[in-house]
């Protein structure tokens, strides 16, 4: 019988992202990878910290302690150089409520991306400098936790590209290439993003603790 790790997480695009990272660990050790809307009783964790660890953090234990199962968090979010940083770990609500009462995950996505632009309008190309940061959080049942980060640098772009991945992916382009995230496939989205460097650093953890 599979054994079961909870994703803290809602949104269906990162379950599957996370998914296909970990693929080889789950054929390794037979797990099932869910999301947290699959499991009763999970909750919603406000993410009232102010780094990404911390969130990711807060995320897994809750998740661990109301299900009684291994849970995996990640808090993710892009630092935009000239902005200080920011949106850092608000990137998700970096538009407030611009999207309207009730709005879907690709509607705020789509607000949250035009702010940052509107924001960046005037900057020249040779300081529009980011970097996608990710941590990674694994929470066992009997309060072990274990938690990475993962980070690739790039720039913005001036106009989104590219029809895959989600959220900030079509203005980031990574150091060294000329494409969007949202330009790359998911498989070589994967072996460059912050998500992915995150995880796979938190890998040998996984095996360890659920190899057993």
């Amino acid at each position: 019988m599979s054994r079961r790790l909870v994703l803290a997480t809602r949104n269906e695009h990162k379950v599957h992202e996370l998914r296909q990272i970990l693929g080889g660990l789950v054929t390794d050790l037979d797990l099932e990878i869910i999301g947290a809307g699959d499991v009763e009783g999970a909750p919603d964790v406000a993410e009232t910290e102010v780094t990404f660890l911390g969130n990711a953090r807060l995320k897994a234990v809750a998740l661990a302690e109301a299900t009684g199962l291994p849970a995996l968090a990640d808090d993710s979010g892009l630092a935009v150089e000239v902005l200080g940083g920011s949106p850092g770990v608000f990137s998700a609500r970096w538009s407030g409520s611009a999207a309207g009462p009730g709005a879907t995950r690709a509607e705020v996505d789509r607000a949250n991306l035009h702010l940052l632009l509107e924001q960046l309008g005037d900057v020249p190309d040779e300081h529009r400098a980011a970097a996608f940061v990710c941590a990674a959080v694994l929470a066992m049942p009997d309060g072990r936790v274990h938690g990475v980060e993962g980070r690739v640098e790039g720039r913005l772009a001036r106009a989104p590209e590219g029809h895959h991945g989600f959220g900030y992916d079509p203005v980031f382009v990574p150091t060294g290439q000329q494409r969007t995230l949202a330009e790359h496939t998911d498989e070589e989205k994967n072996a460059i993003s912050h998500r992915g460097r995150a995880f796979r650093a938190l890998e040998p953890v996984l095996r360890e603790l659920l190899g057993g």
